[in-house]
């Protein structure tokens, strides 16, 4: 699940970038709200949370990645969000192209229903090809491989990923 703000600004497509705003502690949901408002494009990448409390079974809407969003904005944008209480600080995305797909890899896994934990930071491993199930078609690195194998969905400009867990029988090396 990822909770997905579209742009109603006068701003053309191509003249809007994304960047990745980071911030504040606990603000992420907050800055996202923020943006619905004001009608800015933004991406918040959530995972289902289950705790148990007294024989009770609650869920939680989770960050995939605690202390960003995603905000694709046209320059004249920028001073609004930085302004914002909630961010720390707007990251410029050099590689656009690369970011996008990335990102659309990750909201794609979030909305795949697999289980995802949070993997906080890349670790090295081998690439590969994912050839059926709901992520058919996307490129993953191996954390683990037995009979399910690990595999992390990475954002490498923040560096971090999102694990899930794939049959092993559903990769192929890229």
């Amino acid at each position: 699940m990822s909770e997905i703000t579209e742009a109603t600004a006068d701003a053309p497509e191509e003249a809007r970038l994304w960047h990745v705003a980071h911030i504040r502690p606990r603000a992420e949901k907050k800055l996202a709200a923020f943006c619905t408002e004001q009608g800015l494009e933004s991406r918040l990448p959530l995972y289902r949370s289950v705790k148990r409390y007294r024989g009770k079974r609650v869920v939680f809407l989770k960050p995939l990645f605690p202390g960003y969003v995603f905000v694709r904005i046209a320059r004249n944008q920028r001073l609004l969000l930085q302004q914002n209480n909630h961010v720390a600080n707007l990251l410029d995305v050099p590689d656009q192209a690369e970011f996008e797909q990335q990102l659309e890899d990750i909201l794609r896994t979030v909305d795949s229903d697999l289980e995802i934990t949070v993997a906080p930071e890349i670790r090295p491993g081998v690439r590969v090809h994912i050839r059926s199930g709901p992520l058919r078609g996307m490129d993953a690195w191996v954390e683990s491989r037995e009979k399910i194998a690990d595999v992390h969905i990475r954002l490498d400009f923040i560096g971090q990923a999102a694990v899930v867990k794939v049959q092993a029988e559903d990769l192929e090396l890229s």
